[in-house]
């Protein structure tokens, strides 16, 4: 029997609820299967990690987490920490240098929940966001100068290398060309941004020849949310930018019901490196605290945790675990119920006793 070792490290706000649901979880999972086991290792890592030592990811840490075969992450950032610190200092800080430049966030109504959307029922809207997870607009490059004067200037520059567009194309292919319906929507913004974007363009065309089984289409970035929200079911896999992909999968998981469903994996596609699963919800310090966050969203992502460690009998129970709570009625505030976290975890850990 095969034991995965999975980095835990729940970080801020609701993300130590959500987490410990999560863990709760999988090991009520991996107890009733009997086929593999799961050996949890707890990481302090925060906001109050940072404000106490100066740092969120202590020296040596980085190799801590490359031991192990994957990370489950709750969320960061803290009302007295600026964001851009919070998330350089502990996301990003693990995606990058770990070479986790794939994205990839599925979507779908599940069974029991509601769209916002009039007239989709499930089935109607089932999405894969691709979302380039390395370079783009959030490389990091840029600067300001002339602080406080009024011909202060701040620059962001976005940075597309040919090699980092190819690699993140053929995974968007290849995870379109597993699904079904076999389609592709390139989404740029190359009318406008007419090098980075272009070059998108051009190599989304050449890495297609390669799949000729994969039909592709392409949109402008602000056409792609009208087509979202107007024609749900003509879209299956997408894949776009760093900064276009964060907004689109944020709004694709409002027209699934609720972000509080939504999960995320951040991907090495060439396992050299572990790879970090996480409900994309954010700290949500207006919740914390009251015990009714949504914890859906990290057992989808639990669930895509174990696919991708090749455990994928196990994955497809947990998801019809959570469809089967939530078409029971168990659901928290941001889904119209009254359930807290810790009702719907204790039902999830009765449907799994049930299986």
């Amino acid at each position: 029997m095969k034991t995965y070792s999975i980095a835990s490290i729940p970080a801020d706000g609701i993300g130590p609820e959500v987490i410990s649901a999560g863990v709760t979880v999988l090991n009520a999972l991996a107890e009733k299967l009997n086929t593999f086991k799961l050996d949890f290792t707890h990481y302090d890592w925060s906001s109050e990690t940072y404000k106490a030592t100066g740092k969120y990811i202590p020296d040596g840490g980085l190799d801590d987490l490359k031991r192990h075969d994957a990370i489950l992450f709750g969320a960061v950032g803290a009302p007295d920490v600026p964001d851009h610190i919070s998330l350089w200092g502990l996301r990003l800080s693990i995606c990058q240098p770990l070479q986790q430049y794939a994205n990839v966030r599925p979507t779908r109504v599940l069974r029991g929940t509601q769209s916002p959307l009039r007239n989709c029922p499930p089935g109607k809207l089932d999405w894969v966001i691709v979302r380039e997870n390395s370079e783009g607009e959030y490389a990091g490059q840029g600067g300001r100068s002339h602080r406080g004067c009024p011909w202060e200037v701040a620059t962001e520059t976005a940075i597309f290398s040919r090699h980092g567009v190819e690699r993140i194309m053929r995974f968007a292919f290849q995870t379109a060309a597993k699904r079904p319906r076999k389609l592709l929507t390139v989404v740029t913004k190359s009318n406008a941004q007419r090098n980075g974007m272009v070059l998108w363009d051009e190599v989304a065309t050449e890495v297609g020849k390669e799949f000729p089984e994969v039909q592709v289409d392409k949109m402008l970035v602000d056409a792609m949310t009208t087509r979202m929200v107007l024609k749900p079911e003509t879209v299956d896999t997408i894949v776009a930018s760093n900064l276009h992909a964060d907004i689109l999968s944020d709004l694709a998981a409002a027209l699934a019901g609720s972000i509080g469903i939504a999960p995320t994996s951040n991907l090495d596609p060439t396992r050299q490196h572990p790879s970090m699963f996480e409900p994309i919800h954010g700290s949500a310090f207006d919740i914390t605290g009251k015990g009714i966050a949504n914890p859906v969203a990290t057992f989808w992502t639990a669930a895509e945790m174990l696919a991708w460690l090749g455990e994928e009998t196990a994955a497809q129970k947990l998801m019809e675990c959570v469809e089967n709570v939530c078409e029971g009625g168990i659901l928290t505030a941001d889904l119209g119920g009254k359930a807290t976290t810790k009702e719907v975890t204790e039902a999830m850990v009765g449907e799994i006793q049930r299986l």
